[in-house]
């Protein structure tokens, strides 16, 4: 939380990622550092997934990653 909170105060977006057991952590994580950053959650546990599954894994949070990051699209004309 600390480094997405110092890239955010550099003007670099970003988004914090973590598995769902840390949910709570972030969120007081978050108060106590006064800062609200995007976040994505994704299934745990991660450290004893294969390759295959942590591929799996980052196929489907790619797009909400994306969308976390980039922010709400606004129509050109």
């Amino acid at each position: 939380m600390h480094d997405i909170t110092d890239l955010e105060r550099r003007g670099l977006p970003g988004v914090f990622v973590a598995s769902n057991p840390f949910m709570t952590a972030a969120e007081a994580q978050s108060k106590a550092l006064g800062f609200n950053p995007s976040r994505l959650f994704v299934e745990h546990p991660i450290q004893d997934r294969t390759d295959d599954e942590m591929h799996a894994l980052a196929d489907q949070a790619v797009d909400q990653l994306i969308a976390s990051i980039s922010g709400p699209q606004t129509p050109t004309s």
